[in-house]
């Protein structure tokens, strides 16, 4: 299915994953937001839960697996061009979780990926949606 100017939302999941005062972020591979830093997730599969997503997500884009998820919020992703058409437009369910295991290492459609302590998150000039999530996310996980 294409993603670009589509004829229906597409769902997503993002997952703020934290370890220890720092945050799992990536910087985006591909559109919407290309190259801009962000939670790391992804589309959702038929047949695909979304925890499911969001593990196999957080999985393929930074080699993490994490623990406790828990829900966050839900929020629309609506990009237009300049003549107003819809580009790109997600349902992203984003949750909360701890990091569980793996080795750090930026794949799939993830330019580049880092452990971002809180005190610095200021220094990746995140979308005001992401910054919210990553806000509510610390609430709910106790940070």
């Amino acid at each position: 299915m294409k993603r670009d100017y589509p004829d229906r939302p597409f769902v997503a999941v993002g997952v703020v994953v934290f370890r220890d005062d720092s945050v799992l972020l990536i910087k985006r591979g591909k559109p919407p937001k290309l190259g801009q830093w962000s939670i790391p997730g992804g589309g959702q599969d038929v047949g695909e839960t979304l925890p499911e997503t969001a593990a196999r997500e957080v999985l393929e884009e930074t080699g993490i697996s994490f623990a406790n998820l828990q829900l966050v919020d839900a929020l629309d992703l609506i990009d237009r061009d300049d003549k107003g058409h819809v580009r790109h437009h997600y349902t992203l369910i984003d949750y909360t979780a701890d990091y569980a295991g793996g080795e750090l290492c930026p794949g799939d459609d993830a330019a580049d990926a880092r452990w971002v302590p809180l005190a610095e998150l200021d220094r990746y000039n995140l979308w005001d949606d992401t910054t919210d999530i990553i806000e509510k996310a610390k609430r709910i996980a106790g940070q």
